[in-house]
């Protein structure tokens, strides 16, 4: 059976400080712990197996990838599907104040000038994730952290759970490991999810938050488009 590795991208700056960075264009890389945690021996991922390497177009997700795979590892495929999610008018502040929004108006909305809502930046996600099964394997995602959260969360649900607004932050450079099997129950099942979530009326409902980053306890954490990345030197923090 097949094996597909997602992983989220190492440590940033951003990252530590759960600051928002859903523009590719904003070139933030990793910081000195995240350049060292993709040179720790894996046991878990046997890079030179992997057949298929992805990575969404964010500079960390690429980096990552290319201090992984080596100078003799396949072509990095580049897909925007597995991209983080468009934050808005939120780009490069705190989590907290995105998610004080997020509480108050559900996850089908679109925050101000986003071109999607969380939903709807999960369901890409997947599309991202169904596209890459399609590639030969084992396989290896570089991603960002909600996607490889809703995947742990689907994981470990229980019966008839609903999937919440806030998931569980996930580790850096910690793989993933699903067979094709799973990874298309698991992507099929979050999808007929999301569609028979009814869209959320930001006027019903809404309270004030009550939110804080804990070791682990919120997640900090388009149109299709695949293309190989530019040719350059290899990436350093």
């Amino acid at each position: 059976m097949t094996t597909t590795y997602i992983l989220r991208h190492g440590q940033t700056d951003y990252s530590k400080q759960y600051l928002l960075n859903g523009d590719p264009v904003r070139a933030v890389r990793l910081n000195d712990e995240g350049v060292r945690s993709c040179r720790v021996p894996w046991s878990v991922l046997p890079l030179h197996s992997v057949r298929t390497w992805m990575a969404s177009e964010f500079p960390r997700a690429q980096q990552t990838a290319s201090l992984l795979v080596g100078a003799s590892a396949p072509e990095l495929i580049v897909d925007a599907r597995l991209n983080e999610l468009d934050y808005g008018t939120f780009e490069g502040g705190p989590f907290l104040e995105y998610g004080t929004w997020l509480d108050r108006h559900g996850g089908s909305q679109r925050p101000p000038t986003a071109r999607e809502s969380q939903r709807e930046g999960i369901r890409r996600m997947l599309t991202g994730v169904q596209t890459a099964l399609e590639h030969p394997g084992p396989r290896a995602l570089v991603c960002h952290g909600l996607l490889v959260s809703v995947l742990l969360w689907r994981r470990d649900r229980s019966p008839d759970e609903a999937m919440p607004l806030f998931f569980p932050e996930a580790p850096y450079v910690d793989p993933l490991a699903v067979d094709d099997e799973a990874l298309v129950d698991w992507t099929v099942t979050l999808l007929t999810d999301l569609d028979a979530e009814e869209p959320q009326d930001p006027d019903v409902g809404g309270r004030p938050a009550k939110l804080r980053i804990e070791g682990g306890s919120a997640v900090a954490t388009f149109e299709a488009v695949v293309h190989p990345p530019e040719k350059e030197d290899p990436p350093h923090a």
